[in-house]
């Protein structure tokens, strides 16, 4: 079945008689829908809609296979390859399942001998650059943690939050940008302590402002734009009350 999509991406890809735009596309320049669609397949997931949810994962298969199609025209690799290299790390990975194992080593253990195997040693080593900005804060943290690099609780964690408040208040302007970054990463550092996921807690608040936004603009109709700050923070009193 794969090999349609396969064929299908051959030709949109062939120099002369493919698509103009799918030929001039580079593993840079798709990175970006990559990333976007795999937040589609959650967002399918978080609705429920299985329909959806099928559409998207198409949607997310044919990026495999576009940066597989681009890669293999470089000589660098195939799809096959890519289906063997996951295929041989999920073999490696679950030793007690198909190997001779009679327990599992623990999934970080088993990553972190696989980072032993390559150039970089740091704890932090293999946590990708193109993810996300709060879950690599989270991930960067995780790591720092197993090395003793963290607070003892959630206090500590507060505290700095509440430090880094006061720096970007201090901060003049070529520096405010900075420090808010720092800022993040210690409310990302809470969160973590508190047990909470900074992006899910993010996406909730996220819904609920625009759940929000658009009660206050149901209630005021056509002159919203027109209506005054204090009157708009009154509508929005209501739509939290209800």
């Amino acid at each position: 079945m794969i090999e349609r999509l396969v064929a299908i991406m051959a030709r949109l890809r062939d120099p002369q008689h493919g698509c103009e735009w799918d030929v001039a596309q580079t593993w840079a320049t798709i990175a970006p829908y990559t990333i976007e669609e795999a937040y589609e397949v959650a967002d399918a997931i978080e609705r429920g809609d299985a329909t959806d949810l099928r559409d998207e994962l198409g949607d997310l298969l044919l990026q495999v296979v576009f940066h597989s199609r681009i890669a293999e025209e470089a000589g660098a690799f195939a799809l096959p390859d890519v289906v063997a290299a996951i295929s041989d790390k999920m073999e490696r990975r679950h030793p007690h399942i198909f190997g001779a194992a009679e327990r599992s080593p623990g999934w970080e253990e088993l990553k972190a001998a696989e980072r032993a195997g390559k150039d970089d040693d740091s704890a932090l080593a293999g946590v990708a650059a193109g993810m996300p900005a709060l879950l690599r804060a989270v991930k960067l943290q995780k790591r720092a943690a197993r090395v003793g690099f963290d607070w003892p609780d959630a206090g500590g964690s507060l505290a700095k939050v509440h430090e880094e408040i006061a720096e970007v208040a201090a901060a003049p302007a070529a520096e405010i940008a900075e420090e808010i970054g720092d800022l993040l990463f210690a409310v990302v550092n809470w969160a973590r302590h508190l047990g909470v996921d900074p992006e899910a807690a993010l996406r909730a608040g996220n819904a609920k402002f625009e759940r929000r936004f658009r009660g206050m603009e149901q209630m005021a109709g056509a002159g919203f734009a027109a209506l005054s700050l204090a009157d708009k923070e009154a509508l929005w009193q209501q739509v939290k009350a209800r």
